[in-house]
């Protein structure tokens, strides 16, 4: 099926638009702006190393509503037990470049290019990209980053060199937001391990409403 194949212009075509899988629209680049317009269209870029940008708005939408953090009874002992320091952008090239170099069932290569590292580093600078971060005895051992907008917070990805440590940081950056008011958590597409957090499929058109209301 054809897909637009976006230049120069600043758009993206309707999210109702999108092939069956999520897949709406082909190049483009990755500056600031086009990846703000994104977000806020309720669209992420997600491609390989060999392909052109693609763009994505699946339906349904994986999120997470912070009042539905679930928190085992084991990682509440982690949170008590103060093995980890939580930070946040002490470290945001450290975060990315760890989550660009882990190794994903199912999946040969990062999705984490050269060109995506830039391309967040510049958002980080801009003051929209974010680090949550676990630190352990003076080094960095788990984290993620994604982007914030409004009351929404969009996660991009998470890398834990420690056991628990990515769900540490995790659980008190949800908690952090939860405080900031922020009301929606984007977790994209379904994974088992954000699942067991609380995250929740909802229909595209709730989360595109959501949007309007919070970004």
């Amino acid at each position: 099926m054809h897909i637009p194949i976006l230049t120069e212009q600043l758009w993206f075509p309707p999210v109702g638009d999108a092939l069956p899988d999520g897949l709406l629209a082909a190049g483009g680049d990755l500056s600031p702006e086009r990846l703000l317009l994104a977000y806020r269209s309720g669209i992420f870029p997600w491609f390989s190393e060999d392909e052109p940008p693609l763009w994505w708005s699946p339906d349904p939408r994986f999120v997470l509503f912070p009042e539905n953090l679930y928190v085992s009874k084991s990682m509440q002992k982690v949170l008590r037990s103060g093995q980890f320091e939580f930070r946040i952008n002490s470290d945001f090239t450290n975060v990315i470049n760890n989550c660009a170099q882990v190794s994903r069932k199912g999946q040969p290569g990062t999705w984490i290019t050269d060109d995506m590292v830039a391309a967040y580093t510049a958002l980080h600078h801009a003051g929209y990209a974010v680090s949550a971060e676990a630190w352990q005895n003076g080094e960095l051992v788990g984290g993620l980053y994604g982007v914030r907008l409004g009351k929404a917070f969009f996660g991009e990805s998470m890398f834990s060199k420690v056991s628990n440590a990515s769900k540490f940081a995790f659980i008190r950056w949800v908690q952090y937001l939860q405080a900031q008011e922020v009301a929606l958590i984007d977790c994209q597409v379904h994974t088992d391990h954000l699942e067991s957090l609380g995250a929740t499929m909802i229909p595209r058109e709730q989360f595109m409403l959501l949007l309007t209301q919070l970004v």
